[in-house]
Formats: C-alpha cells, sequence, structure tokens
C-alpha cells in the first residue's frame, strides 16, 4: 500500500521535516520513491523501519552510525557479524547511560526525600541556602 508523507508523519509521529531530514541523511534502508510528479510514496516497510530507527537516534547513536549500519544491511548477507558488532557496541554504550542515570535519579530521590523530611517536620528553613550559609546543612 503506498503512503504519502503527510500519512507517515502521522503514523510514526514524525514530522514531514523530521521525514525530508531522514531522507536526506540517508537514513531510510531503502530509498525513498517518488511518483513522475516529484511526490514522495512510503511502504509499510518504511514506517518498520522508522520506528527502529528513531529508537536508535533517542538511545544516542549516531547518523554516521545508523548510516554504517543500513549500508551493512543494503549490501545484504554476508556482513552480519559487522552488524552485530556495531550493534553490541552501541548496546554497551546505552547500559553506560542507564547506569549513569540511575546514578542521578538515586541522587534525586535523595533530595527529595531530605526536602519531603524537613517539610514534613516544619524544618524548611533548615535546608542549605547559599545566600545564608548559616542556614541548616545537608541539603
Amino acid at each position: 500500500m503506498d503512503l504519502s508523507i503527510g500519512e507517515v508523519a502521522q503514523r510514526s509521529g514524525l514530522s514531514v521535516h523530521a521525514l525530508r531530514f531522514y531522507e536526506r541523511e540517508g537514513l531510510f534502508a531503502n530509498p525513498v520513491r517518488r511518483l513522475s510528479n516529484g511526490r514522495r510514496i512510503y511502504h509499510e516497510e518504511d514506517l518498520e523501519w522508522l520506528a527502529i530507527c528513531t529508537k536508535l537516534r533517542s538511545s544516542g547513536m549516531s547518523l554516521a552510525m545508523i548510516r554504517q549500519y543500513i549500508e551493512l544491511a543494503r549490501q545484504g548477507t554476508g556482513n552480519e557479524r559487522e552488524r552485530l558488532e556495531l550493534l553490541r557496541r552501541h548496546e554497551n554504550h546505552v547500559e553506560a547511560q542507564i547506569r549513569e542515570l540511575q546514578g542521578t535519579l538515586d541522587v534525586m530521590r535523595h533530595k527529595v526525600r531530605i526536602y519531603e523530611d524537613h517539610l514534613a517536620r516544619g524544618e524548611a528553613d533548615r535546608l542549605w541556602n547559599p545566600s545564608h550559609p548559616d542556614a541548616g546543612q545537608g541539603s
């Protein structure tokens, strides 16, 4: 089934501008087809690839790395180990990001507990205030 750029934008959640950017950057697994009047035509497999591609982007994969992955896939069979290694490298990168974010979340939860405790005890004035160094410590 042929899809217009507007239909793909609606179904993918990407803007028409973003879809044109993806095309310009060579981020579609298959070249975008055009009608004789120049209108872009997409297919279901384009939507499936966009779903994967947007996850790769949102996880921090660079455009260059996505292009490398696409190029390997376009070459067909015989380079599956290279594709796997590329995906494993990125998987390790995402896992490191998650560990860093978990540490950040732990700090935020600790700070929230301190504020909740001080407010519940009516001691909010004892929370740390950089403009009043004699105010409470530790928060």
